[in-house]
């Protein structure tokens, strides 16, 4: 099958059409994938950031049907629709059973796990899935059943970015309504932590980026006020004065988004991190002004999401017109394309690709 391949740091991704797949386990799920999303944490393993060795086969963002499944799989069979989960949830582990299911402990084992085969050679899925091929197996808990009226492409989207966006806002922040928001960055991410906090009742939203043409888009998705960082300052006056923001999210992953995300909140208030930034990068805070602000400061892993219930109430959410999916859709491809998507992230020009199989 064809699928591409992540070989070289800071290289091209290599299309290939002699992919082949491992047996399916006993509590493996076979997926045709309908769709894949291009998301800037497949950018951050081609350049480093996220560290994954070559050769693996890219792509963490999709959804498919179901074409065989393992003996002892209960939850889908062959023919059901399904969005693929980064982060697994089994339901029995520790941190599934204490409500944090995207702290799932079969991570790990999901994303050491090699069902492609290269040459005769096992290679790995990035974080266990790799839908950027025409087919992949991944274990029953990496799997969420949708209903069968969904578009696999706008059920993709959820896999990774608006899962993680708007469970940003939601689930980690815990936005509630009348609130103000700011939210650094306004990629596909950005874009769905918007989203979040215009669902969960903000009053004030605050999108902060250093292009315009995002800036445009993050209106359209429920931004109030928008800003440069050079304008930052004077957005904060306006709508808080001077006070800072009730919640503040930092979703590129940089030391000094991050920083200023922190100086963001008000005291007092939250500030969310959702951008993956590089292992060996550091952030610098006084002992004092933790203690004396009283922030709030948090990691948001999967938009701390139980996929299982999440995922779905995303769907219901899109079904009633309240969070928009269709329109975060700027640009569709096929998989020899996937470069050029690559290209046109970088220049800001998409807030996400979707791969069309």
């Amino acid at each position: 099958m064809k699928a591409a391949l992540f070989t070289e740091q800071n290289a091209d991704l290599v299309i290939r059409d002699d992919i082949e797949l491992a047996e399916v386990g006993r509590r493996d799920v076979r997926v045709k994938i309908g769709s894949s999303g291009v998301c800037h944490s497949d950018l951050s393993v081609m350049n480093g950031t996220i560290p994954m060795p070559p050769p693996a086969v890219l792509g963490h963002e999709g959804a498919g049907v179901v074409t065989e499944v393992g003996e002892a799989v209960t939850s889908v069979e062959p023919g059901d629709h399904v969005i693929l989960s980064f982060t697994p949830a089994c339901s029995v582990c520790k941190p599934c059973l204490r409500q944090q299911s995207f702290l799932c402990q079969e991570t790990g084992p999901q994303s050491m796990s090699t069902n492609f085969r290269m040459d005769g050679n096992p290679i790995p899925g990035m974080t266990g899935l790799g839908t950027f091929a025409e087919e992949l197996i991944v274990g029953e808990p990496g799997i969420v059943k949708i209903e069968k009226d969904v578009p696999l492409d706008v059920a993709a989207l959820i896999g990774c970015g608006v899962t993680t966006g708007v469970g940003a806002s939601i689930n980690t922040a815990g936005v509630t309504p009348g609130s103000s928001v700011v939210v650094f960055g306004c990629g596909g991410v950005g874009i769905s932590a918007i989203q979040g906090a215009r669902i969960a009742g903000a009053s004030a939203i605050l999108a902060v980026d250093t292009m315009e043409n995002k800036l445009e888009q993050a209106k359209h998705f429920g931004a109030t006020h928008v800003a440069t960082p050079d304008g930052l300052n004077d957005a904060k006056a306006t709508i808080t004065g001077g006070e800072g923001f009730d919640f503040a999210l930092e979703c590129i992953g940089n030391p000094n988004t991050i920083r200023a995300t922190y100086d963001a909140a008000r005291m007092g208030g939250t500030a969310v991190i959702v951008g993956v930034g590089r292992m060996e990068d550091m952030v610098q805070f006084s002992a004092f002004e933790l203690f004396y602000a009283n922030k709030t400061l948090k990691g948001s892993m999967y938009g701390s999401a139980n996929v299982r219930t999440f995922m779905p109430e995303l769907l219901s959410l899109w079904k009633t017109g309240k969070l928009d999916l269709e329109s975060m859709i700027s640009r569709r491809i096929k998989l020899d394309e996937v470069n050029d998507a690559f290209r046109a992230m970088q220049a800001g020009e998409v807030i996400r690709t979707v791969i069309d199989f």
